[in-house]
This record gives C-alpha cells, structure tokens and sequence, in this order.
C-alpha cells in the first residue's frame, strides 16, 4: 500500500481534469475531484487550488465514500 500512496503522490496533477464534487454546498464551499490511474481520487478546495490536494487510493476512497454516506464523518 505504501507504494501505490508513493505514486500518487508522486504523479503530476498540472494537466488533471478537475470536477466539483456533488455533494459540495451551494456557499461556495467546494471540494473537486480528479480521477487517478488505478481508481484513485485526489480531492482539493476549489478556493485554493494551489495547495497540494489529498490523494487516495482506490480501496482509501472507496472507504471514505461509504464513511461520508453513512454519516459517519
């Protein structure tokens, strides 16, 4: 796991495609999403898009997507 974290970090994100994520609220307060190779997301606060996003894999995803819809975080 230690090494599928390691690439995503260390991949370029300057030509990522960057989406609003639907469940950011209407106050501006967004969060976007670009897709990465393997099924990983990095996610980022579209009011400071220069600062490094958070990266996961796809299982760290895929667990943080059900944590969210079950009102756990």
């Amino acid at each position: 796991m230690t090494d599928r974290k390691t690439g995503l970090y260390a991949l370029d994100l300057t030509s990522a495609v960057w989406r609003k994520s639907s469940a950011s609220g209407a106050e501006n307060d967004c969060v976007e999403i670009a897709e990465l190779p393997g099924g990983g997301r990095a996610v980022r606060d579209s009011k400071n898009p220069g600062r490094e996003p958070l990266r996961f894999t796809a299982s760290e995803w895929a667990a943080f997507r059900t944590g969210v819809m079950a009102g756990e975080l």
